[in-house]
């Protein structure tokens, strides 16, 4: 999610300052491979602390927090996420918010594939991180059995799931399209920095306000991934470490709606942004 205004993200990288000159005379990754370790690490931050707050909640039989503290956990997570990747890439952590940014807000488009590879790599990561700090919980919790659903499940860990009066079409994609056209459009205010932007230091903060804010008021139907990377990236994990392909059989098949309703939902929003305030900024001639 981006940390910083577009209008000062480098026309050549998709770094948030003009300093990127100076910084690639300096040893170190090449400024893509940098900026993709960045998205890696800060989604990675983000799934660690979301995942483990889903982890506790669920493996303490509600003991040790209850849903809000699971909202909490993803929009600290979130928040924790952009001050790490924030300075360096942008922070996207998202491949909805990166594929709006690079129809609305001139991010390039060669980027694209890359970011998003390196935040479903970094979301995998997080969610091995998850796994083994909490291995020991799940055996205790499910005996060694995997489960997917049910009384016993644990996959909902990692990955989201309907509620059973859900379906993935219509109710389930409009659910994602929503939550992430909120998300996109939100964020899309938080950087513009002729509406009220806030500080560039106060800006994940606010990013992990808005995640909070979604979680708290549609978070019920199927748990708010608006994040492709965030949900197939543990559902990837989750098949390949013991829970089998019923993680892509549960909820008749949801595995691809938290997919491709944020990437509808993300330029959604972001277009409704741009149609109703962006476009219709006073030029800076104009202003008093």
């Amino acid at each position: 999610m981006p940390a910083t205004d577009s209008k000062n993200v480098h026309a050549t990288t998709g770094t948030p300052d003009g300093s990127t000159a100076q910084r690639d005379r300096q040893p170190g990754f090449a400024p893509l491979l940098r900026e993709m370790a960045a998205e890696f690490l800060g989604t990675a931050v983000l799934i660690a602390f979301g995942c483990g707050a889903v982890a506790q909640v669920l493996l303490s039989h509600h003991g040790n927090g209850e849903y809000l503290s699971i909202n909490i956990g993803w929009a600290l997570g979130v928040t924790m996420g952009v001050y790490v990747a924030g300075g360096v890439s942008g922070a996207h952590l998202n491949p909805a918010v990166t594929l709006a940014l690079a129809m609305f807000r001139r991010f390039p488009r060669q980027k694209l594939i890359p970011y998003c590879l390196a935040q479903l790599a970094g979301a995998f990561a997080g969610s091995v991180v998850v796994y083994i700090t909490y291995r020991d919980a799940l055996n205790q919790f499910d005996g060694g059995l995997r489960q997917v659903l049910g009384e016993q499940g644990t996959a909902g860990i990692w990955a989201t799931y309907p509620q059973p009066f859900l379906s993935p079409w219509p109710g389930g994609l409009i659910d994602q399209i929503v939550g992430t056209a909120l998300l996109v459009l939100c964020v899309f205010a938080l950087i513009d920095r002729r509406n009220q932007a806030p500080a560039a230091n106060l800006a994940p903060l606010l990013v992990g306000a808005v995640v909070l804010v979604i979680g708290i008021t549609f978070g019920f139907n199927s748990g708010y991934a608006i994040n492709p990377a965030r949900d197939f990236g543990p559902r990837l994990f989750t098949y390949l470490a013991g829970w089998g392909s019923e993680v892509f059989r549960a909820g008749q098949g949801w595995w691809w709606v938290p997919i491709v309703g944020p990437l509808i939902g993300g330029p959604l929003g972001g277009a409704i942004y741009d149609l109703l305030i962006f476009r219709h900024h006073p030029s800076e001639d104009s202003r008093p």
